[in-house]
């Protein structure tokens, strides 16, 4: 990749970006997002080669939410395997990230690890055998690792806005409790999902630790293999088939890339063998989804060719 043409095409997103006046909506059931500001925008494109790119608030922190879960997933495939996934399914839900529906349905089985759903039963995987506070530990320390970067840390104001308002993920927990899919105290499980969604990272934090998912399994930089070549596609087949809730198909039709959103307005994206990418901005869809951030990933695969569906 020119270094300097993902520059000016990274540069000239984020510069259109600040011009658009629709920004979408924050996040306003969570109070500690409500407030964020709707007109901050950041994006970090990371090269196969090292070279970031960078654009707008690259480098202010921001709570991950949903994006978590795709670390936790990782982390609890290298603990049980494909064990995992006679807790949670595979397949794309079609509803809100937040819906019962289904569990009804389907006797407590999630349908897939990025619903809120799926992603209690992940986190009760990997409780465990442990306190709440190790197994948080053990996420955090994943998170700063794949990141290279110790200053990452929990937003401990918007997880306990979390655990003040979060029934309906109670709920959630308690009635996947009745069918046995989890094997931890509810308030447990809970405890550390909370927490882990509160983590914050910059765009460029962010896009530094998904470098493993764009390199078949292994940080380029390093050498080192976070996961085998296979568990990288797979986890890849999930961001894009489920990785932005009943807004995925949407997401897989105009950007072409694997990704993972969260209702703070990050998404994480992969272009395989190319680039991870990152960009923030606060403002949501109908989905829940960032809405200017997947207009500028739409912008940046169609500019740079990057769909996985080609040109």
């Amino acid at each position: 990749m020119n270094p300097d043409l993902l520059d000016h095409t990274v540069a000239e997103i984020a510069a259109e970006m600040a011009q658009r006046p629709d920004r979408g909506a924050v996040a306003s059931y969570i109070p500690e997002l409500a407030g964020v500001d709707p007109q901050r925008f950041g994006l970090v494109v990371i090269d196969a080669d090292g070279h970031v790119a960078a654009g707008g608030d690259a480098d202010m922190p921001f709570s991950i939410q949903s994006i978590s879960k795709v670390f936790t997933l990782t982390l609890a495939l290298g603990l049980a395997g494909d064990r995992v996934w006679r807790r949670v399914g595979r397949e794309p839900s079609g509803s809100a990230f937040n819906s019962i529906v289904q569990l009804e349905r389907e006797r407590g089985i999630p349908r897939n690890p990025f619903i809120n759903a799926g992603a209690i039963a992940v986190t009760d995987l990997i409780l465990s055998g442990h306190q709440p506070r190790e197994a948080l530990g053990e996420i955090l320390r994943f998170m700063q690792f794949l990141a290279g970067d110790d200053s990452i840390v929990i937003d401990d104001a918007v997880a306990a806005s979390e655990q003040r308002t979060g029934f309906r993920n109670a709920a959630l927990a308690n009635y996947m409790k009745s069918f046995g899919v989890l094997d931890n105290p509810v308030e447990y499980t809970l405890g550390v999902y909370f927490h882990h969604c509160a983590i914050a990272m910059s765009c460029r934090q962010l896009a530094l630790a998904g470098r493993f998912l764009a390199h078949n399994g292994r940080n380029p930089s390093t050498g080192h293999n976070v996961v085998s070549t296979q568990r990288a596609r797979r986890i890849n087949a999930l961001m894009l088939t489920c990785g932005h809730y009943d807004g995925s198909g949407e997401f897989a039709y105009r950007v072409g890339l694997p990704g993972k959103s969260g209702v703070g307005g990050g998404v994480l994206a992969v272009a395989p063998g190319k680039a991870s990418i990152a960009v923030w901005s606060p403002g949501l869809d109908a989905a829940g989804n960032s809405h200017l951030g997947r207009i500028a990933l739409e912008a940046l695969t169609r500019r740079l060719g990057w769909s996985i569906f080609g040109v």
